[in-house]
C-alpha cells in the first residue's frame, strides 16, 4: 500500500538561472524601477498590482509606523546592537520582538475587534448598536479596547485625521473606519475618559478595508518599524547612546543601594 505524497506548493515566486519571477512578474523586467517598496508588498501579499487608490493608501500604512520616537522598540535595538555591533539582524530582530498588544501589534487587535462586530450581523446592521455592543463585552470583560488611547498623544493621535482623509480620498472609508469611530464616541460615553483612535487602530480599520486577514496585520507593523530600527541602528552606531542610557538607569535604579 503506497502512501500519497501531499502537495508542495507555493504560488509566490521561483527562480532560475537566468530569471527571477514573483507574482508572475519578472524582477528584473517588470518590477525593478517601476514598482515602489509599498506596491511590491502589496504585490507579494495578494498576488494583484495595486490601483492608484490602493497604492497611495497601502503606502500610507506602511509608512505611518515606521518611527515614533526613542521607543521600548528602538532602544531594545540600540542596547542589543551596543553588546553585538557584529549582528546587526540581531539588534533589528530585538526591537521587533516587543511589536504587540500594546505596541505595534495592536494594529492586529483593532482588526481582529470589527472583523469580530460584523460576523453574523447582516448585510446592513446598525452601526451604533454595533459599536455599543462591541464596547459593552469589552467592558465587561474588562479588556482594553484595541485602537484606543495612547500614552502620549492626546486628545489626538495626529496621524489618524490624516489617515481618514486619505482613506476618503481613495475610496477605503467604509463600513470598518465608520466602525471604530462610533466604537471610540461610545467607549469615551461609556468610560468618561478621552480616547483618541490611535494610528494601530485606524490602520487596523483600513486593513479591514482592504480586506486583509486579521492574523496578517501586525505583519505590515513589522514591515514598517523594521525599517525604522535600521535607521535608530545606523545612528547608534555613528552617535551611541546606549551607554549614557544604561549607566543613567543603572545609578538611579540603584541609588537606594549605594546610602
Amino acid at each position: 500500500m503506497t502512501t500519497k505524497t501531499a502537495e508542495i506548493r507555493s504560488d509566490i515566486a521561483f527562480s532560475t538561472p537566468d530569471r527571477i519571477v514573483v507574482r508572475g512578474k519578472s524582477l528584473p523586467d517588470e518590477i525593478l524601477g517601476k514598482m515602489n517598496l509599498g506596491d511590491f508588498a502589496y504585490l507579494q501579499l495578494t498576488g494583484k498590482t495595486a490601483t492608484p487608490e490602493q497604492s497611495r493608501m497601502f503606502n500610507a500604512v506602511l509608512i505611518t509606523l515606521v518611527e515614533h520616537g526613542i521607543t521600548p522598540s528602538a532602544i531594545a535595538a540600540r542596547m542589543t546592537y551596543a553588546g553585538a555591533p557584529e549582528s546587526l539582524q540581531a539588534a533589528v530582530a530585538a526591537g521587533l520582538c516587543g511589536l504587540g498588544t500594546v505596541f505595534v501589534g495592536t494594529t492586529e487587535g483593532a482588526a481582529k475587534m470589527l472583523y469580530e462586530a460584523f460576523d453574523g450581523a447582516g448585510d446592513n446592521p446598525d452601526l451604533h448598536a454595533l459599536a455599543m455592543k462591541t464596547v459593552a463585552a469589552f467592558r465587561e470583560r474588562k479588556q482594553i479596547i484595541p485602537g484606543l488611547g495612547h500614552p502620549v498623544h492626546k486628545p489626538i493621535d495626529p496621524r489618524t485625521p490624516r489617515l481618514f482623509a486619505i482613506a476618503a480620498e481613495n475610496g477605503m472609508a467604509g463600513k470598518y473606519v465608520q466602525l471604530i469611530q462610533l466604537i471610540q464616541q461610545e467607549a469615551e460615553r461609556a468610560s468618561g475618559k478621552v480616547l483618541p483612535i490611535n494610528a494601530t487602530g485606524a490602520l487596523g480599520a483600513i486593513c479591514c478595508e482592504f480586506g486583509f486577514p486579521w492574523k496578517i496585520v501586525r505583519g505590515f507593523g513589522v514591515m514598517a518599524r523594521a525599517i525604522g530600527l535600521v535607521g535608530h541602528i545606523l545612528e547608534e552606531s555613528e552617535n551611541p547612546i546606549s551607554y549614557q542610557l544604561w549607566h543613567e538607569i543603572e545609578d538611579r535604579a540603584s541609588a537606594h543601594l549605594r546610602g
